[in-house]
């Protein structure tokens, strides 16, 4: 359940300038229904280019019913420069304030005002603003630009909060997240390659590896273990004691030995039992 002011529940439940008007001067519409939001503002200018009447119709939650009413209050009045000037912040100012969830809302009725005025003073939106990021809800790149700088917005949620976008099947999220890092001039974090090791390194891990957690463990049943060579990522090793004759010896090699050096030192290690052939060590 939503934790609305009680300006919001006033605007929601007795929403102010619904309708048409005919005639209007403006008419902006933004949303879908297949969205699940849509808004339709229109406004009408007195003798004096200041707005004199402007109403709304909305679908949508209760939010978007409340920001649209007080948007129509918040107009009219003011001339189309002075209108144009108001931020989505003001909006759920006005209202005293909106769950970060529901701040779209808001962005929804700033964006019909400027569609509105757009229409009245015979423009267009920019084709390079129309590229779609977020397919669900038809949120364009300058959409979530302009929520990014306007709202200081920093994650992923942040930018769903006030527009929506990635809140659908998330095939957006690697967009939304390059857009975010554009905007902020950041990089998201990657992993640090490390770098190879040389083989003088290796074989002091592989040593250190066998002293400490391998052969306490062989001694524990009698056995023991000596490293013999180490070629490439080839470990050659001689099992004594007990496990030199244990039936599970090779078991042992695989599944203790090698598996915890390839944990202790790096992942492509092979282990081998020496066997006929003649290795020097180093």
């Amino acid at each position: 359940m939503w934790e609305y002011t009680d300006k919001v529940r006033d605007h929601f439940l007795n929403p102010r300038n619904v309708g048409d008007i005919e005639n209007p001067d403006g008419i902006g519409e933004v949303g879908s229904l297949a969205c699940g939001d849509a808004l339709k503002l229109v406004f009408k200018l007195d003798e004096n280019k200041r707005i004199k009447e402007a109403k709304f119709k909305t679908f949508g939650c209760a939010s978007a019913i409340a920001s649209s009413s007080a948007l129509t209050e918040m107009i009219i009045g003011k001339t189309l420069e002075e209108a144009e000037q108001i931020t989505n912040e003001q909006i759920a100012t006005y209202l005293g304030g909106l769950p970060k969830e529901k701040m779209h809302c808001s962005v929804m009725g700033r964006e019909a005002l400027e569609a509105a005025i757009l229409n009245y003073r015979g423009e267009a939106i920019k084709p390079s603003e129309n590229k779609i990021i977020c397919e669900c809800f038809g949120v364009t790149e300058n959409q979530i630009e302009r929520a990014i700088t306007e709202n200081d917005l920093k994650t992923l949620e942040d930018v769903t909060d006030y527009v929506k976008a990635g809140g659908g099947c998330a095939r957006c999220h690697d967009a939304i997240q390059d857009i975010i890092d554009r905007v902020l001039h950041q990089e998201t974090p990657k992993k640090k390659k490390t770098p190879p090791l040389t083989n003088i390194e290796k074989i002091k891990r592989i040593e250190d590896a066998l002293e400490r957690e391998i052969r306490p463990e062989l001694q524990k049943d009698g056995g023991n273990i000596e490293l013999v060579d180490v070629d490439g990522n080839r470990v050659i090793v001689k099992l004594l004691g007990k496990c030199s004759s244990c039936s599970a010896s090779q078991v042992t090699l695989k599944h203790h030995v090698e598996a915890k050096l390839r944990e202790l030192v790096i992942p492509e290690l092979i282990v081998e039992e020496v066997g006929n052939e003649n290795h020097i060590f180093g």
